[in-house]
């Protein structure tokens, strides 16, 4: 009978994961009218107000001669001055 008490873990985590299940499949409750109502108005005059960005353009990055071939970007080499 002793060699069975390694069962005890296994079935002790399968209960509480369907205790858990259980609670988390619940039906939530229906959200009261008027909760939704004040968050369509904050939704909506957050839409009416201009987007920041809107009027500036980002300019494209330039790309220097493509190659096909993927060159990561080294340390800096030494400078001339520190060779000396």
């Amino acid at each position: 009978m002793e060699i069975l008490w390694w069962l005890a873990f296994p079935v002790g985590v399968t209960l509480v994961a369907m205790v858990w299940a259980a609670w988390a499949g619940r039906p939530e409750r229906p959200p009261s009218q008027r909760d939704s109502d004040a968050a369509y108005e904050r939704f909506a005059s957050a839409l009416q107000k201009p987007h920041p960005g809107a009027g500036r353009r980002v300019p494209p990055a330039a790309l220097g001669r493509v190659s096909g071939v993927a060159v990561r970007r080294g340390t800096p080499g030494p400078t001339r001055d520190s060779r000396r």
